[in-house]
């Protein structure tokens, strides 16, 4: 527990230090419009995206000097096709295309392990490829993430912890490597903080910062600035 705790004071001085100057921040749609001469990430998921602060503490982390960040998380949304809410069908996936970012975070498949969905494997690769290509058609031309969402830890069915590990990591893997694109792996790295996760699904404060951390090191290795 006191490894977490000091690690988990680290990130946040981390992003402190990457905020060093900056008074107020805001994260909505205002602070979308993408300029120029910035590096524009955009933030693809559902609720561990929309509903967290995630995507704002990356933000921190990379500093609004030389990165713009927009959160494109839609509550409830599944890469899936076969489903109430599928993110290629939602409008957050319009406005992140206007958003022409050149680096896109996509974090799908919680959703996706919900019993009413549960797609076969077959179908999930080919509704995320197809998501993938939506994204690598722009003109931006971004270079694009998987992330492997943070582990489920609720012990309810809807959606299912044991579906999620069995069937849903492992196919957004089939996903990387038919589409040749990296892996962010946010599960195995918050796979012992249980404790920052309010109701099994969804990450409180300090859950977040730990996903924007894992992100911030892909992105800062990968295109560093």
């Amino acid at each position: 527990m006191k490894n977490k705790k000091l690690m988990l004071l680290t990130i946040t001085l981390a992003i402190l230090i990457a905020t060093s100057g900056i008074a107020t921040f805001y994260m909505s749609n205002l602070n979308k419009n993408h300029s120029e001469d910035k590096i524009r990430v955009a933030c693809v998921g559902d609720s561990i995206t929309g509903g967290t602060e995630y995507p704002a503490d990356l933000w921190m982390l990379l500093g609004s000097a030389n990165y713009t960040v927009g959160n494109f998380g839609a509550g409830g949304s599944t890469a899936a096709l076969d489903s109430w809410n599928p993110y290629i069908n939602n409008s957050a996936f319009q406005e992140t295309k206007e958003f022409q970012p050149n680096i896109v975070i996509i974090m799908l498949g919680t959703n996706d392990a919900n019993p009413l969905i549960r797609p076969n494997n077959g179908s999930f690769v080919n509704d995320y490829v197809k998501l993938v290509k939506g994204f690598q058609a722009l003109s931006s031309k971004p270079k694009i993430y998987l992330v492997k969402p943070p582990p489920i830890f609720s012990n309810g069915t809807t959606p299912s912890a044991e579906y999620f590990r069995n069937n849903v990591i492992p196919t957004i893997e089939q996903v990387a490597n038919q589409t040749d694109l990296p892996i962010i792996d946010v599960y195995s790295a918050l796979a012992n903080y249980s404790e920052f996760f309010r109701d099994g699904v969804h990450p409180d404060e300090q859950g977040a910062i730990l996903i924007a951390n894992e992100i911030y090191k892909a992105i800062i290795l990968q295109n560093p600035r």
